[in-house]
């Protein structure tokens, strides 16, 4: 499943303040992360009323002792440092209750001074190279709520984890795990789950006994089959089963009543399970990639869907049914073989997101232009059939933030793009544009321009008016103003370019309006006949008067 929509296991981390927080002078909270720091900074210290302390993301390499003297402290984040043995004051810290260590090259053996801190509740050691959790952790820490180890070397868990009966939430996500941890069937506290990105090829029948799971992540794993007892799990609301060997799923799951999110992308099922019909609660669901070539009638029951991802199948239309989801605010299409879509696709009154990437429209299906809550379309064709054309009424996509329509064969774009008031991001990467309309120049929310691999030769001499622009792509265009030298060196450089070429022409309509005023002036001939083109043979004004005034008298050097 998407990671912005999955719950992540640092969730619970409190949102970062920028200032020490002071009750009556004394400081509770201190923020020193991401500040390149080598060596904490003995001044901390000295605050011994500390309940909080953020020093991830630097460059610790070790904890003094006199971190004893933070008898109060209740969290502490020292990931992402440098840090490869614990000193034994850590383990004083006897009002620890969050402790995060995950991103630091720690020997296994020093975490034994973590066993030491009992009132631990929340202990993280993400990506640690650890090959076995210390057996005394398990043994000693007997309030820990969650536990994280993702990333790391784990083939299995001690058997002194039953131990953890207060354990709520559990990350063993990309460790080397074969078999499912028995183990964690007797912890019956257990709400999530999570082994994502091992190599799990069973799940036990006591998975049931975990009456209170409500998180179940087992993507990226070898199932071949699901266990009936799974529907014991009564809590359950997120599922995710995606990438693994599954053709079915037990009809005993249609118990699940609580079902918010399913991930079944990535398995052989060529049809849709019927009981996610009976899923009338579901929020997200994931069918990508799982070789259908057609949506259930029953699908129209979920009303409560905001995401539906039916790419990389083998549809040949659009489901009709798809249009009766009117909460719909996600559809991801990408990747099949669709070449219509339906007329009622405007009753998907809040879509945001439409995916149609790699799909067989002879033409831009225009039906997508009655969906007014449209945020991002992408319609790029990376392989079948190529747009030739973007149509003016684009504009009615008012709400329109992100265009995609990257490998076309798009010559020109609409000059309407200039009226899109909310356009951020418009990605035209490798199509056959010639020339961008001077209207895009008007599109002042534009961040993103990305134009490589073109036939671009010019660029509007007013771009730089885009204020917010602060990506734009010209590689592989036969660019000639500005110079392909000039484009490589980056926005501030082709801007400076553009504003010196616009100062150039506009001195030259000036010096060029200022002589055909003298001209005329002069008494040379009028305005308009000085802009006719001198055709082959014909005298000058200045020339014929000349002549006029001489006439009937010989030339120089001639008699009477």
């Amino acid at each position: 499943m998407s990671k912005d929509i999955k719950s992540v296991e640092h969730s619970s981390k409190i949102h970062q303040r920028n200032d020490p927080q002071h009750v009556n002078d004394r400081t509770f909270f201190i923020d020193a992360s991401n500040q390149s720091l080598t060596a904490i900074p003995l001044e901390i210290f000295t605050f011994t009323e500390l309940e909080e302390v953020h020093l991830e993301n630097n460059q610790i390499e070790e904890i003094p002792q006199e971190i004893q003297r933070l008898r109060n402290i209740r969290v502490l984040y020292l990931d992402k440092n440098n840090l490869r043995s614990l000193c034994p004051a850590l383990g004083l810290l006897s009002s620890l209750e969050r402790l995060d260590l995950s991103y630091n090259p720690i020997f296994s053996s020093s975490l034994l001074i973590v066993s030491f801190l009992h009132a631990l509740r929340e202990l993280r050691l993400y990506q640690t190279d650890l090959k076995e959790i210390p057996v005394v952790i398990c043994k000693n820490l007997h309030h820990l709520e969650l536990l994280g180890l993702t990333g790391n070397h784990l083939k299995c868990l001690p058997k002194e984890i039953v131990n953890q009966t207060k354990l709520r939430e559990i990350y063993l996500k990309r460790n080397q795990f074969e078999v499912f941890p028995q183990e964690l069937c007797v912890l019956y506290n257990l709400e999530i789950i999570d082994l994502d990105e091992n190599k799990i090829g069973a799940i036990p029948e006591e998975i049931g006994h975990l009456t209170g799971l409500q998180k179940f992540y087992v993507a990226s794993n070898n199932l071949p089959v699901l266990p009936a007892s799974l529907c014991h799990c009564s809590q359950l609301s997120v599922l995710d089963l995606s990438h693994n060997l599954l053709h079915s799923i037990p009809k005993s799951l249609a118990e699940l009543r609580k079902m918010m999110e399913i991930g079944l992308s990535g398995n052989l099922l060529e049809k849709v399970p019927y009981l996610i019909c009976r899923w009338t609660s579901l929020h997200l669901l994931y069918l990508g990639n799982t070789g259908l070539h057609r949506l259930r009638g029953c699908v129209r029951r979920l009303v409560n869907l905001r995401f539906l991802d039916l790419s990389q199948n083998h549809l040949d239309h659009c489901p009709l049914q798809i249009c009766a989801l009117k909460n719909l605010e996600v559809l991801g299409l990408d990747d099949n073989k669709i070449g219509q879509l339906p007329s009622e696709l405007g009753s998907l009154s809040k879509l945001k997101i439409l995916g149609l990437t790699g799909n067989e429209f002879l033409s831009f299906p225009e039906e997508v232009l009655s969906l007014a809550s449209l945020e991002k379309l992408y319609i790029g064709q990376d392989q079948g059939f190529k747009l030739t054309y973007v149509p003016e009424h684009i504009r009615k996509l008012q709400s329109l933030k992100e265009l995609y329509i990257e490998n076309n064969h798009l010559e020109y774009l609409p000059v309407s793009l200039g009226s899109m008031p909310n356009l951020e991001v418009l990605d035209c990467r490798h199509n056959l544009l010639k020339q961008l309309p001077d209207a895009i120049c008007q599109a002042q929310a534009l961040k993103e321009l990305l134009l490589e691999d073109n036939l671009l030769t010019h660029l509007p001499e007013n771009l730089d008016s885009l204020l917010n622009l602060k990506v734009l792509t010209l590689m592989d265009n036969p660019m000639e103003e500005p110079p392909k030298e000039v484009c490589a060196e980056g926005n501030e450089v082709i801007w400076k370019y553009l504003k010196e070429n616009r100062n150039r022409n506009m001195m030259a309509t000036k010096i060029q309006a200022w002589w055909r005023g003298t001209m005329v002036r002069k008494g040379f001939g009028k305005f308009g006949e000085l802009l006719k083109p001198r055709k082959k043979g014909k005298t000058s004004p200045k020339d014929k008067k000349g002549k006029k005034d001489v006439k009937g008298k010989p030339g120089k050097g001639k008699k009477k």
